[in-house]
């Protein structure tokens, strides 16, 4: 199509606006109406790949991609519907993927464009959660506030050439220092700290090394106390063999030496005492 400018003037070439990508795979043959989303990624890609590196229509050849697989977006967001964080804020880390994706496809190697690009989408989303998402919920007035919590903190160690004090955060924002408080503690909550981690403030030493464990004698505090309970009711004999078999490890044919008694006896005594002991009662004569 032509105009001329002026009489007797050569007439020029009137640059047409490209067609628009979608409606460019509709007209291709044997297209029927809507055409489905497979298809018409592949055209887009065939335009895209005939088109020139610095042709104006391959920026709208692009948009179209990304319009058209949108919906592979969300359907990848929905695997994460469970975490804390906002839907629509998943499918805008996950668009990102899919422009990643969409950069990198290459027809020629047979595979389907949703193939190639779903794990391309899932691992930006990941990726995302694994750097910028905290690993515990923060109220979303935290999260807002934390933003000017930190753009303070800067600006006064800017100024200040030191880790500004909480009452100065506070202050430079005319905040609560309660809130200033919280906002840290919520600012910490992006990384979860390892138990091997070593921890400068505690002289070097990990989280592990500081942690308690589980004492196997915990159990048998009191039986222990019960049978020391038991035992100063005991008469000063019996207490005596009780303390000379299992506290001094003496066998019983030590025992009657040591006592002037017979083996038979301590051995009579010994089964008495923790009959006994094993009820619960006191010692009666």
């Amino acid at each position: 199509m032509s105009v001329r400018t002026q009489q007797g003037s050569a007439p020029e070439d009137r640059v047409e606006e490209p067609p628009d990508p979608v409606e460019l795979a509709s007209r291709r043959p044997g297209a029927r109406g809507a055409v489905d989303v497979r298809t018409l990624t592949r055209v887009l890609f065939e335009r895209l790949a005939e088109l020139p590196p610095d042709a104006p229509e391959r920026v709208r050849v692009r948009s179209a991609l990304i319009e058209v697989n949108i919906p592979l977006v969300r359907y990848a967001a929905t695997r994460f519907r469970s975490r804390s964080e906002p839907m629509e804020d998943i499918v805008q880390v996950g668009t990102i993927g899919l422009i990643n994706a969409i950069d990198r496809f290459d027809p020629e190697r047979g595979v389907q464009f949703p193939t190639y690009a779903l794990p391309t989408i899932l691992g930006e989303i990941k990726r995302y959660f694994r750097d910028n998402v905290r690993t515990m919920h923060v109220p979303r007035r935290l999260q807002e506030l934390w933003v000017q919590v930190s753009g303070a903190m800067e600006e006064l160690t800017v100024t200040h050439g030191r880790v500004p004090k909480v009452p100065e955060i506070a202050a430079n924002l005319r905040i609560p220092e309660e809130d200033v408080r919280a906002c840290l503690d919520a600012g910490r909550a992006y990384n979860a700290a390892s138990l091997e981690a070593a921890q400068e403030h505690e002289g070097g030493l990990a989280l592990l090394d500081r942690l308690g464990y589980e004492d196997s004698a915990l159990t048998d505090v009191e039986h222990r106390d019960m049978v020391r309970h038991l035992l100063v009711q005991l008469p000063e004999r019996e207490r005596r063999i009780i303390m000379l078999r299992f506290f001094a490890n003496l066998t019983q044919s030590q025992i009657s030496t040591e006592l002037g008694m017979s083996q038979m006896h301590v051995s009579r005594l010994l089964s008495r005492i923790l009959s006994r002991l094993r009820t619960g009662n006191s010692w009666e004569e």
